[in-house]
């Protein structure tokens, strides 16, 4: 038996195929609060796009609270309500979700966090998942956000995503995985 080259991957092809089915592309469910649908384009250090990445989503609802056990604030939870998530990119790099836009958080210190998407990024050859957020550039709170405030001020545009059209509101917001433009990943 003749045996082919060992793939340079380290995550093996079972990667989309072993996750994929826990695709969920909206956030949102039923709950109520302004819709939004959000694409980008995942791309690597040279440019090209990387078409079999996943995307792990979680968010808080309009009012600013987490469909989680661990969130005990005195703000409602619509029973719809998901706030989690899981998108693939297509051949094409691309990635697409629609949700609600979530409200402010409370940050560890007490100090109010803007609207924010928590993204979990992961993808072939890359053993250790990546960490970013999502904020909204037209968002007015921006200016305190206190994890924000850590990031470089010449960084922080690869966190926000530009509304690009109306009705639901349409973001876009892309992730450059190294180089020029790289997107801001965090460590929890």
């Amino acid at each position: 038996m003749r045996r082919g080259l060992t793939p340079s991957q380290t995550v093996g092809p079972f990667f989309h195929g072993g996750l994929m089915w826990l695709d969920v592309p909206d956030l949102a469910g039923t709950a109520t609060g302004e819709r939004i649908d959000v694409s980008g384009t995942i791309v690597d250090g040279d440019g090209a796009v990387v078409p079999d990445a996943m995307l792990e989503l979680w968010q808080a609802n309009a009012q600013g609270r987490y469909a989680h056990p661990a969130d005990r604030q005195n703000t409602p939870l619509e029973p719809g309500f998901k706030g989690f998530g899981r998108i693939a990119t297509d051949k094409a790099g691309v990635f697409r979700f629609r949700s609600i836009k979530p409200g402010s958080v409370p940050g560890i210190d007490g100090k109010v966090q803007s609207p924010h998407i928590n993204v979990t990024l992961f993808m072939r050859g890359q053993l250790t998942h990546l960490q970013t957020r999502i904020y909204f550039a037209d968002d007015a709170s921006l200016a305190g956000d206190p994890a924000l405030a850590l990031v470089d001020p010449k960084r922080r545009d690869t966190l926000l995503a530009r509304r690009v059209g109306d009705e639901p509101a349409r973001y876009e917001w892309n992730i450059v995985m190294q180089g020029r433009n790289e997107t801001v990943f965090f460590q929890f």
